[in-house]
């Protein structure tokens, strides 16, 4: 696998993508960049909940990948990761076997673990 899927692909994954649904819903705001997008018409795409959908989002507006307008989520195109969004869509087209297992391989508790340490503040 290692020589399949790029070092930086590789560690993206690691860093930003804990389930395939989430891969799925980043793909396919990455592949079709001028349309915004509702949570209940991700949801019904990417066959998740609304709840789960909306996490995602959250999570992925915190990392810069989308932009919101009222209400509705589009890809950043100026996102600081797009070079490897657009790597990992090409990687995941062509060795989606791989990259799925890899993150079906990753342990599910680790972002429970490392949110548990991060700072919060009151609301």
């Amino acid at each position: 696998m290692d020589d399949i899927i790029p070092p930086d692909v590789r560690e993206f994954i690691i860093k930003h993508i804990d389930t395939v649904s989430e891969l799925e819903a980043l793909l396919i705001l990455r592949a079709n960049p001028d349309e915004y997008w509702g949570q209940d018409r991700l949801a019904a795409r990417v066959y998740v909940s609304e709840r789960e959908i909306a996490e995602m989002l959250k999570r992925f507006m915190t990392q810069a990948f989308l932009e919101r307008k009222e209400g509705q989520y589009r890809y950043n195109r100026n996102a600081p990761a797009d070079r490897i969004i657009n790597d990992l869509a090409r990687c995941y087209a062509s060795h989606l076997i791989p990259i799925t297992n890899m993150i079906h391989g990753k342990p599910r508790s680790m972002r429970s673990f490392s949110d548990a340490f991060k700072l919060r503040r009151d609301p």
